[in-house]
């Protein structure tokens, strides 16, 4: 606590006691108690996100445009962003971290895997709620903080040029299964080139754990972790949701009740701006996010651990293994999702 109580009372000054929060992968994260609300500090990973400065951009944009909406019409609370004593966004250490804090929501849990079908439907209907409050905001007025994420041939031609590169040993299940399958890697950017898909502001990592459940209600209060509230496609959030959510272990599959509760949640706010091309490009958004995340995990592993978090130094061959299991389950139910996605569109 001693090195964090100079920088968290650059916020407020009755600093009581500072915990770590959370398991992110990306940014460290604290709750600071103090004499009077405690808080959320956060360091912002640079090495990440290179402009910090243009994440609290993006925050400031997204609250103010939620707050013009009628209060009973928004069911989600927006984590606020919480100034210095010097009326900034950010304050910068010696060591050049920038830091940042924000309102810290009492009483709520988040989860690390669904245990009801509830959870499931609580999930679908936030996120979905979450893109029909931003559904009118341009998203050209925010910044892209994180240029190529979910730009799944990006990733590709990386992991191309890594491979060639890399003296760790190579994996031959994720290596041939990226052989096998990186021509899906173009689809959801080739539609969005045609003008298939639109371009909209998207939350950029809504996985299971980003939503905060009333610990008394059981419902879901909020929707956090906004960094890479980004411009993109909304079928990357409702794909990335799914994956965190519908993933089982042991052995690794792909849960269709819990895509069906959740699905059908999302599209009961989601589906008033939904699209014929929307619809017919989840399936392949679906398949595609494991893919693509199984991919990272495993260039990653392939350049020494960069990115990620590791607390040894297979975990992101491990993690990659995963997500291409997860991939070959989606898969092999293509025929029941793409059906249980029609009835939906048509219902």
């Amino acid at each position: 606590m001693s090195t964090l109580l100079p920088i968290a009372k650059q916020f407020v000054n009755t600093v009581t006691e500072i915990t770590p929060l959370g398991n992110g992968l990306i940014n460290d994260t604290y709750l600071v108690a103090t004499l009077l609300s405690p808080f959320v500090l956060q360091r912002i990973n640079r090495s990440v996100f290179p402009a910090p400065e243009q994440i609290m951009d993006n925050l400031a944009t997204l609250n103010r445009h939620i707050a013009q909406k009628s209060g009973a019409s928004v069911k989600l609370q927006i984590p606020e962003i919480l100034k210095t004593t010097d009326n900034a966004s950010l304050y910068q250490d010696q060591n050049g971290d920038s830091w940042r804090a924000l309102s810290f929501i009492a009483d709520t849990e988040s989860l690390e895997t669904i245990g009801t079908l509830g959870d499931a439907e609580q999930v679908g209907f936030a996120l979905g709620h979450f893109h029909r409050l931003i559904s009118d905001l341009d998203p050209l007025l925010l910044h892209d903080t994180l240029p190529g994420f979910h730009i799944t041939p990006g990733y590709l031609k990386h992991y191309h040029r890594v491979l060639q590169q890399s003296n760790q040993p190579k994996d031959r299940y994720c290596a041939d299964f990226i052989t096998r399958f990186q021509p899906i890697a173009n689809d959801l950017e080739n539609a969005k080139q045609q003008g298939l898909l639109s371009l909209r502001v998207i939350h950029g990592d809504p996985k299971l754990n980003n939503f905060l459940f009333d610990q008394h209600t059981h419902k879901i209060v909020s929707i956090i972790d906004l960094d890479t509230v980004k411009p993109g496609l909304v079928h990357y959030d409702i794909a990335d949701c799914l994956r965190s959510c519908c993933s089982t272990s042991n052995p690794v599959g792909f849960d269709l009740d819990i895509c069906t509760a959740l699905l059908k949640s999302y599209l009961s706010e989601a589906g008033a701006f939904f699209t014929e091309h929307d619809y017919h490009y989840l399936y392949p958004a679906i398949r595609l996010i494991p893919f693509e995340l199984g991919l990272r995990f495993y260039t990653d592993y392939l350049e020494g651990n960069r990115y990620f978090k590791v607390t040894e130094p297979e975990q992101n061959l491990l993690r990659a293994a995963d997500q291409f299991r997860l991939c070959e389950s989606i898969i092999g139910q293509e025929t029941t999702i793409k059906h249980l996605i029609s009835q939906l569109q048509n219902s």
